[in-house]
């Protein structure tokens, strides 16, 4: 059953491990547990059936490419990158973090022995971290550029 795989592969940012399992992915990055995940998703209906979007908000998520939000704790990104969708269509959300040890660099070997599944190609030239915006009520906070 796929909901319950590690993938190793190139996101919209940067090589990652994707899947519907948080606890798996907290044991192999070793991390805290209460430490949450962002959750990328296929499409604005698939954000729509998780959260409701205040209205004023909408059109800057639909727009955003590369673009973390930050709303009532929880966080989501829409992907609209090809390679990345061709995953998220089948799995419709998934938690996505970076291939690696917690606050650790990239380690290929690392990242590839700790996941189920490794799509190809690895692109370790796509490192640039997405934006993260943080949605209020009123307003949008800029935490990261």
């Amino acid at each position: 059953m796929l909901k319950d795989k590690v993938f190793l592969t190139s996101t919209d940012t940067t090589i990652g491990f994707v899947s519907q399992n948080s606890d798996k992915l907290n044991e192999i990055k070793q991390r805290p547990k209460e430490k949450k995940f962002i959750k990328a998703v296929n499409s604005l209906d698939t954000l729509k059936s998780m959260t409701r979007v205040p209205d004023m908000h909408k059109k800057m998520v639909r727009r955003a490419q590369k673009s973390t939000f930050i709303m009532k704790g929880e966080s989501f990104r829409v992907i609209n990158d090809e390679h990345h969708l061709l995953l998220l269509d089948r799995l419709q959300w998934a938690y996505t973090t970076s291939a690696n040890l917690s606050g650790k660099e990239y380690d290929e070997i690392f990242a590839v022995q700790n996941a189920d599944i490794v799509i190809y190609p690895l692109d370790p030239k796509n490192t640039k971290a997405s934006q993260i915006f943080k949605l209020g009520t009123k307003k949008i906070k800029r935490l990261r550029a």
